[in-house]
């Protein structure tokens, strides 16, 4: 029997269960959004049948492999030595592994190429990257967090694979065809940046520590463990 009062909600995706409603009704009624109820049947199949779909994107991979590269780069940008954490925090109803533990928390966020660094341009911090600074804030004590978007080069395998699949769909004989060599060129050109000056790769957002804000991720914590029990209820007598 899986006890879902105990289950811990990852920082990553705490800003899931943070969305509002759509109608007023449904938000007046403390009722979870549907964004929030999608995520929590993830939660569901995790925790009682230890399963976890297995989705990695391009730029996922690349935030993967290229982290210590950005965590380099935010060290001699800031001209202070930092290290990766590899400590996990948890508390009684969240758990997260923060990236860097500082004065504050640092998270990293390595983009995928020069047009999704500069899409975060225009816009205010994401609302999940919000939620998850406030997570970590509330799991180490700290009281001030950045999300810092760092621009480095493409691990090579990603760049070949790339180029593997240009090959696929260009109609040419050979990779040693003019035609393909252009275009691999020029994925090469977009997936690297020691050209761009360092200071022009590194955009951060801080964020301060609200405790009413971490007082509504415990409230909603509490409400996601009921609305697992009421899936598990509906999943048990469905066929009744």
């Amino acid at each position: 029997m899986i006890n879902f009062n105990e289950t811990l909600i990852r920082a990553s995706s705490v800003g899931y269960l943070m969305t509002e409603p759509v109608t007023k009704a449904d938000k007046e009624a403390g009722l979870l959004s549907k964004t929030a109820q999608k995520h929590l049947l993830d939660v569901y199949i995790s925790e009682k049948y230890n399963r976890r779909r297995d989705i990695q994107t391009k730029q996922m991979k690349k935030g993967i492999e290229a982290e210590q590269d950005s965590i380099d780069l935010l060290s001699m940008y800031l001209k202070k030595p930092f290290t990766k954490n590899t400590e996990r925090f948890s508390n009684k109803y969240i758990t997260g592994m923060p990236d860097i533990i500082d004065d504050g928390i640092i998270d990293i966020k390595s983009s995928y190429d020069l047009w999704t660094f500069l899409g975060n341009l225009p816009d205010k911090l994401d609302n999940l990257y919000y939620w998850q600074m406030q997570s970590y804030m509330w799991l180490t004590g700290k009281n001030k967090a950045t999300i810092a978007y760092c621009l480095v080069n493409t691990p090579d395998n990603i760049i070949q694979q790339e180029k593997y699949y240009l090959l696929k769909k260009m109609d040419v004989i050979s990779e040693e065809s003019p035609e393909f060599i252009q275009e691999a060129m020029k994925i090469e050109f977009n997936m690297t940046f020691d050209d761009i000056p360092m200071e022009e790769r590194i955009l951060m957002y801080n964020v301060s520590r609200n405790e009413d804000d971490i007082l509504r991720i415990e409230q909603k914590v509490i409400r996601a463990r009921e609305y697992l029990v009421d899936i598990e209820n509906i999943h048990k007598n469905f066929n009744k």
